[in-house]
């Protein structure tokens, strides 16, 4: 018997995300007859669009499907803003009845808000919503990878990522050879493991190539809520503070503590257009002293206090509401 694959697309899901996704499946059964039937979900059973305005015609409202082996929840810029009691609770019965349960790009967000998620499960999405999702499901483990596969939850990064994931799967199932064929047809010179970066390394992003520059930066980004002080950050990489001026100034023209402070205020952005946390808790979260100063600071960063700087939704609820994530993205 084929396998069944269904995919509930929300509003504003990522095309390329889901398209990844399928393809391969629809090449699968190319090569080998009748290996998998995938199946167009939305919320109500109407055509859903996609980011790009693209919009795909569903086979059924979810609510109508009581029965699938896996389901993928396919997301993009709002993951939240379809959902309700009535999905929560039907991912809560695809779940006793032992469906696998996937998320595609902020996918991971619907499984999370339902309570599918374990504490042994290992979840990751899109790059730009990893710091959102881990503001607000500290109890679920996300990673950077560009998929985890685990006995039933399966998620990936979304973009070409999906791609990947879908290789990985059908090579478990079906061998390696068959894998390497279908990959061979998207004209892919390779099938990206899971633990590739879903970002460019650091050295491409900033166009800089010493390996203790590399190294600081990297510590910095994984030390914004409580910031090192140049010193510190000095002794991380072994050179003396002075040494880490030096190579701030000739490769980045900058100070190494501005540029930290512009990592942080990155990182406010993105977790205020990106979650209903207070502007205290983002203050708190990405490393500054007081309301007061990160206002200061962001505004000459950015030409906006963080207030305006939300959507009219979360600036008129004060950044208080649950109702969506948001996450502004190409």
């Amino acid at each position: 018997m084929p396998e069944d694959i269904s995919f509930l697309l929300l509003p504003g899901f990522s095309a390329i995300g889901s398209m990844s996704a399928i393809e391969p499946l629809r090449v699968a059964n190319r090569f080998r007859e009748d290996l998998y039937r995938w199946h167009i979900l939305s919320v109500d059973g109407a055509p859903v669009a996609a980011s790009n305005g693209i919009s795909i015609n569903a086979e059924a409202a979810f609510g109508d499907v009581a029965h699938t082996q896996t389901l993928f929840v396919v997301a993009g810029f709002d993951p939240l803003a379809c959902y309700s009691r009535a999905l929560g609770d039907w991912l809560k019965r695809l779940d006793r009845a032992h469906a696998t349960l996937g998320g595609i790009d902020t996918g991971a967000f619907v499984l999370a808000e339902a309570g599918v998620l374990r504490a042994a499960d290992r979840v990751t999405l899109h790059w730009e919503a990893l710091s959102a999702f881990r503001e607000r499901y500290p109890g679920v483990e996300a990673s950077e990878e560009l998929f985890e596969i685990g006995p039933r939850r399966i998620t990936c990064a979304g973009g070409t990522a999906s791609i990947d994931m879908m290789l990985d799967l059908i090579a478990r199932s079906h061998g390696a050879a068959l894998a390497s064929s279908i990959s061979g047809q998207f004209v892919l010179s390779r099938i990206r493991q899971r633990s590739d970066h879903q970002r460019m390394e650091i050295a491409a992003r900033y166009g800089v190539h010493n390996p203790k520059l590399i190294q600081v930066i990297s510590v910095m980004e994984q030390n914004m809520e409580e910031p090192l002080a140049p010193a510190d950050l000095a002794q991380e990489i072994g050179v003396t503070r002075r040494q880490l001026e030096r190579l701030f100034c000739s490769s980045l023209k900058d100070t190494p503590t501005h540029f930290y402070l512009q990592l942080r205020l990155d990182r406010a952005r993105e977790l205020l257009q990106q979650t209903d946390m207070s502007i205290t808790a983002i203050c708190v979260a990405c490393g500054f002293e007081s309301p007061s100063h990160f206002s200061r600071t962001y505004r000459a960063r950015f030409g906006a206090s963080p207030r305006r700087d939300r959507s009219p939704l979360r600036s008129a609820t004060g950044g208080q509401s649950n109702e969506n994530v948001a996450r502004p993205r190409a």
